[in-house]
């Protein structure tokens, strides 16, 4: 058995990719690890990228996009590692990581899963932990009260936007950008949940295993650099809504309909606030920019019609 499974799911990001892929191979020298890449039917060339330029990555072709959760699925069936590794194709590993990832596990046999310290290109500190969502807390982000007071542990409770993320300590949910899990934990409480396409999937995971008494736990010793939703990027906008309707999903499974549907009326809310403001600060007969278009979309999912 491996020490580690990296799990690496693209769609169409191929220059990415493969500087993911050298830092990651640059990281692991020295440890025992695999790299498996789940292409989800990308056409700009990435899985032949990956043919000629990484032989000894393992690459799986997915027919149709599945989403991420489902190709992370695909992808932990070929894997053999103590521990298995989500990590984004716009992420790039510095130094030795992903190898200081598995020591800390190693050392901390009831962590089930773990996240690391992200930062962005030019070094500041990217946020990569959160708390489960709540009403509370999408009450205060619809409302622009969790950016108006990011300090207060209050209204920054769920991105904890209060805390200098510097310390090791237990967290509700690390984010799947860069996420070691220990096989033990996930034959435990089972693999992903396919039904998230994108977002919220590593909340509900994450959300398994502390039910299931493992612990999730945040290590600042490794720090990765990401550069932050370049694969939502290919989407457009409207891939927002999947952000939405994943924590949507995510409370209706966990906290039950009535909560889901009291979700919705704060989203709903929220997208009327955001219309309003914007409205009132600009003048009208200028176009309705992708801004508008987006909260319309919203509203019209969170008002229950077919966006």
């Amino acid at each position: 058995m491996k020490d580690l499974s990296i799990a690496i799911v693209n769609w169409n990001t191929s220059d990415l990719l493969h500087q993911c892929l050298l830092s990651a191979k640059e990281s692991c020298k020295g440890t025992d690890y695999e790299i498996i890449v789940v292409d989800n039917a990308s056409s700009d060339g990435s899985p032949e990228m990956v043919e000629e330029e990484h032989p000894d990555v393992l690459l799986v072709r997915n027919p149709i996009n599945q989403g991420f959760a489902a190709a992370c699925n695909l992808a932990y069936k070929y894997s053999s590692g103590r521990y298995f590794l989500l990590l984004n194709t716009d992420t790039i590993v510095i130094k030795s990581a992903l190898p200081d990832m598995v020591g800390f596990m190693d050392t901390r046999p009831n962590a089930g899963a773990a996240g690391c310290r992200l930062i962005n290109r030019d070094g500041s500190l990217q946020r990569s932990c959160s708390c489960f969502p709540g009403l509370m807390t999408e009450l205060f982000d619809a409302l622009y009260l969790s950016k108006i007071f990011p300090k207060s542990r209050l209204f920054g409770a769920y991105a904890m936007s209060y805390w200098d993320f510097a310390d090791e300590r237990e967290v509700d949910f690390a984010g799947g950008s860069c996420l070691i899990v220990r096989r033990e934990a996930i034959e435990a409480v089972g693999l992903l949940d396919d039904g998230f396409f994108m977002y919220a999937e590593e909340a509900d995971w994450c959300y398994r295993m502390r039910a299931g008494g493992w612990k999730v736990c945040y290590y600042p010793g490794a720090s990765v650099i990401h550069l932050g939703g370049e694969s939502a990027k290919k989407y457009g906008s409207q891939i927002l809504l999947h952000l939405y309707t994943s924590r949507n999903r995510f409370l209706r499974k966990h906290r039950g309909s009535y909560v889901a549907g009291v979700h919705r009326a704060i989203v709903a809310l929220g997208a009327l606030c955001r219309m309003g403001a914007y409205y009132v600060g600009r003048a009208a007969g200028r176009g309705e920019p992708d801004f508008i278009k987006f909260q319309k979309s919203l509203f019209a999912w969170a008002a229950g019609r077919e966006v």
